[in-house]
């Protein structure tokens, strides 16, 4: 997998380069030349690893696989600093977003990121559930002229909520066609909220499990407030039934890396159930 794209940094170096100027009659040619082929280097070869991530970015992007990439952004939980991971597919049609950034300053950097680094627009996003780090932007980006969308379930607690609310709605499982790829969204039951859902890539075995799926790095289950006690468990063994054999699997928030995220996941969620047993 690629490094992390420090975008904060690449974009003061673009600022930079075409802020100077060269005053030298005899060197002015040669030094702009230099510096416009340097960034349109940089521009080329972004998705590799030249840049190193910098402690307390905004908006970190991450290549995962082919077409696929990672975008983190940061909000505050309980006093910590909380990454949240959201994913961006490119098409031949257009960019697809799943979830919207964490934090609502990086709802447009993140669109101007995505054309600035792959030309390409953001056509659509699905927000995995309700929880206002998934659907933060979906109004942001419903007046953007981009079509926005989440379970039926996901927006009557959205409504309910005072969320974000998505123009469109998904009332069972579906397949989604996009350019040259398709997806299923799949709701496998409760277990970090009601109305959780994941995103399949079958053919390329990508699953964008949200909230519902834990890092390996975390020791708990997070927010329970909205979470199915009894039911978690249950619903992991759904997705992995469903989502067999998985080459990479994004959590909702901290490292997605490891591909142990759903047994991890599972292993807390039956611990938690016999926990509260009566």
């Amino acid at each position: 997998m690629e490094g992390k794209l420090n975008l904060e940094g690449f974009y003061s170096f673009i600022r930079d380069s075409f802020s100077k100027t060269v005053t030298d009659k005899n060197t002015n040619i040669i030094p702009l030349a230099l510096r416009t082929t340097a960034i349109a280097l940089i521009c080329f070869f972004l998705p590799g690893k030249m840049f190193a991530q910098q402690q307390g970015s905004s908006l970190e992007i991450s290549h995962l696989t082919g077409d696929f990439y990672v975008f983190t952004t940061y909000n505050y939980y309980k006093g910590n600093r909380i990454p949240a991971n959201g994913m961006y597919l490119l098409t031949n049609k257009g960019a697809v977003m799943f979830d919207s950034p964490w934090d609502t300053t990086q709802f447009q950097p993140l669109l101007d990121s995505i054309n600035a680094r792959h030309h390409k627009k953001v056509i659509l996003c699905i927000a995995t559930h309700f929880h206002e780090d998934r659907t933060g932007g979906l109004e942001y980006y419903r007046q953007l002229g981009i079509r926005t969308y989440t379970s039926r379930r996901t927006d009557e607690l959205s409504k309910k909520r005072g969320m974000r609310r998505a123009e469109f709605l998904i009332d069972n499982d579906t397949v989604f066609k996009a350019g040259q790829y398709s997806f299923a969204t799949y709701f496998p039951g409760p277990g970090h909220a009601p109305d959780n859902i994941v995103i399949w890539f079958e053919k390329e075995r990508v699953l964008y499990g949200g909230c519902l799926v834990k890092s390996v790095e975390d020791s708990d289950l997070g927010n329970l407030g909205d979470a199915s006690i009894t039911g978690y468990a249950a619903t992991i063994k759904n997705v992995q039934e469903k989502c067999k054999q998985p080459k990479y699997i994004i959590p909702g928030h901290n490292d997605w890396t490891n591909t142990r995220s759903l047994e991890h996941t599972l292993k807390m969620a039956q611990e938690l159930k016999q926990k509260n047993q009566p």
